[in-house]
């Protein structure tokens, strides 16, 4: 009995097998035939069964879902139906989790939008997937010209003004400030300042997905991503001990600028003082 119920149990699964094996085959042969009758949606759903029930053929696949794929966006974005575009997005990067031509689109769908942060992300994560992926860098070049405040550059180059942050943060550390906090860390000048100076801890907090980003590469090309934890946060929205352990000993911030009050800089240094600065000794 203990052999025949064996038997029967691998007859059982050899049949699904050869069940999965009929369906993906038809599958593929109903999305082919969607695509010459340009039923777009149709042959994007039928592509969708078939790389979930046979993972083994998305390298062979790939080039033809993602034709479908944009084919189906370009309806969807037609017909304003923003949601299914999105989620058809989220399933293919589910898939293709690594691909940098489905992030590029996306990107460029949202751009379109209005989503322009957002945007900015995925050609980041393009670029970053395929550094020679041309259509990718001009798309995160053109979103970031949007994106980065003009004034960012100036600052900057405002090497009195640089000088400046670098000795007073030296000072404060040297005095025994060795946590620190950077507001608004923008390219993160001020957190590598604090690091140079000796600072043993140092968070950097910044709300624009762009800026983060670009943050993170600068701060990696000096070989500090192990030294500076960066977070993509709005400063109010940071809990102890949640994003960072403790209290600080020191805060700074260089937004100050022409948009002082609508950065919201005021809320920010009184939520800091308040929740996340050492009490003074």
């Amino acid at each position: 009995m203990p052999n025949s119920n064996a038997k029967l149990h691998c007859n059982h699964r050899g049949g699904q097998e050869a069940g999965r094996r009929e369906l993906v085959s038809r599958s593929l042969q109903s999305a082919q035939h969607c695509l010459g009758d340009q039923d777009f949606g149709t042959a994007y759903a039928h592509y969708l069964l078939v790389l979930n029930l046979a993972p083994e053929l998305k390298p062979s696949v790939k080039e033809t879902f993602q034709f479908t794929l944009f084919k189906w966006a370009e309806e969807l974005d037609s017909l304003a139906r923003i949601q299914d575009l999105f989620n058809c997005y989220e399933q293919a990067l589910e898939l293709y989790p690594n691909d940098e031509v489905i992030c590029n689109s996306m990107g460029e769908h949202l751009f379109r939008m209005g989503f322009r942060d957002e945007a900015a992300g995925y050609f980041h994560k393009a670029v970053k997937l395929n550094p020679d992926f041309a259509d990718a860098k001009e798309n995160f070049y053109r979103v970031a010209n949007w994106l980065v405040e003009r004034w960012h550059f100036i600052m900057l180059n405002d090497a009195k003004r640089n000088l400046t942050y670098l000795k007073a943060i030296e000072n404060a550390v040297s005095s025994g400030c060795k946590s620190v906090l950077d507001i608004g860390t923008g390219t993160g000048i001020l957190s590598m300042f604090a690091k140079k100076a000796g600072a043993s801890f140092v968070y950097a907090c910044e709300l624009s997905k762009t800026m983060y980003e670009l943050a993170r590469d600068v701060v990696a090309a000096n070989n500090m991503e192990r030294e500076i934890k960066l977070l993509h946060l709005k400063s109010l929205d940071i809990e102890i001990p949640k994003h960072i352990p403790e209290r600080v000993s020191l805060v700074v911030t260089e937004t100050v600028d022409a948009g002082l009050f609508g950065e919201g800089i005021v809320e920010s240094l009184i939520h800091a003082w308040e929740h996340l600065l050492l009490e003074p000794r």
